[in-house]
């Protein structure tokens, strides 16, 4: 069997080289494409994946173009090396270059307000693998699964986290500090979002450091008076990071998925939310959910205080964590055997 991963964000990276992993182990041929977004590219070099270069990130009517660039990319790709079946988060490209080539593609996506690429893929796909918790409907090609994206690379059989991120950081073993992430709003899904404002960024790493350490990771370029709290590991190092820190406090969904996996609390702004963090916070308490209006900045960051001021939380955290654990996948797994079974299918 030849698989074809299509990488289009960094993200995806994550989410796909264990089930990499297990193919290979399994005897299958696998190869990856990757577009030039963020850190994808470099990500793959770290984890020493070898891949072909797909499109260029584009912005505005650029996209279009990007859009078709992708498209006969992946094609050829798919005839050259004789591809069997094509795998990615939702890629509109990869999905009508597989339907033209007559092969299936598989998108395991997990993002309800992705609207517009999920139109352009979603009648060409071969099925469409969601968390259980997600809030939409998708149909006959819909199936859902009891995990997160995010359990593909943090479960501990995949994942060790390493204590020498303390020293990288500067703190100390059992020192407290907190992890600030802002999103660049770029994505197609990001549209006629506004974000925290800078205010509020100042106002967080502010009263958060009155804690202990505050750190910044950020897609856009930092204010002067945001600049010197720039986290200064390399971005496969931010599990890690993430991991040991007392709290996460931000835009991005993915980065507070990742804490309920890893056991530390996290604070997700976002006017449309998630399905998975709406149920990490429901079914097991380890995200807060806030809106991007002005109060609820206000009213996160005083919820960001409260857990600080919170002496055994990282205990009680790790505690839900293996609750967690222990009700959801090995995602990695699923989506190599989902694989695996439509190739055999077909």
């Amino acid at each position: 069997m030849k698989v074809l991963f299509d990488i289009g964000h960094p993200a995806h990276v994550h989410l796909f080289r264990n089930p990499r992993e297990i193919l290979l182990d399994r005897g299958h041929t696998v190869h990856m494409v990757a577009r030039e977004k963020e850190m994808a590219r470099s990500l793959l070099r770290t984890y020493g994946i070898d891949f072909f270069p797909g499109s260029t990130q584009r912005n505005g009517m650029g996209m279009v173009l990007e859009l078709f660039e992708w498209f006969y990319r992946v094609r050829r790709l798919i005839g050259g090396l004789d591809i069997d079946v094509v795998v990615s988060v939702g890629s509109p490209a990869g999905a009508w270059a597989s339907r033209v080539q007559g092969i299936p593609h598989l998108a395991f996506n997990d993002t309800e307000s992705a609207s517009l690429q999920r139109i352009l893929y979603k009648p060409v796909v071969t099925r469409i693998y969601t968390p259980s918790c997600y809030s939409l409907d998708l149909g006959r090609k819909h199936e859902r699964y009891e995990g997160y994206h995010e359990l593909s690379y943090l479960r501990p059989r995949y994942f060790d986290p390493d204590p020498e991120v303390l020293g990288e950081l500067g703190v100390e073993e059992g020192e407290r500090y907190t992890i600030l992430r802002f999103v660049g709003w770029q994505a197609s899904h990001d549209v006629g979002h506004k974000g925290l404002s800078n205010d509020t960024k100042l106002s967080a790493v502010e009263r958060f450091g009155r804690f202990g350490k505050v750190f910044v990771s950020s897609e856009r370029r930092l204010s002067g008076k945001l600049e010197r709290f720039k986290i200064g590991i390399p971005p496969e190092r931010i599990h890690h990071a993430l991991a040991f820190a007392t709290l996460l406090y931000g835009e991005s969904a993915t980065m507070a998925s990742e804490c309920s996996v890893l056991g530390t609390p996290a604070i997700y702004l976002d006017d449309d939310g998630r399905g998975y963090t709406d149920e990490q916070e429901k079914r097991y308490g380890m995200v807060f959910n806030f809106s991007e209006s002005r109060s609820d900045q206000e009213a996160s960051i005083s919820k960001g205080e409260e857990i600080l001021e919170w002496n055994n939380a990282k205990q009680e955290w790790a505690a839900k964590r293996d609750r967690l654990l222990a009700e959801k996948i090995d995602v990695a797994r699923y989506i190599a055997d989902r694989i695996e079974d439509t190739v055999e299918r077909n």
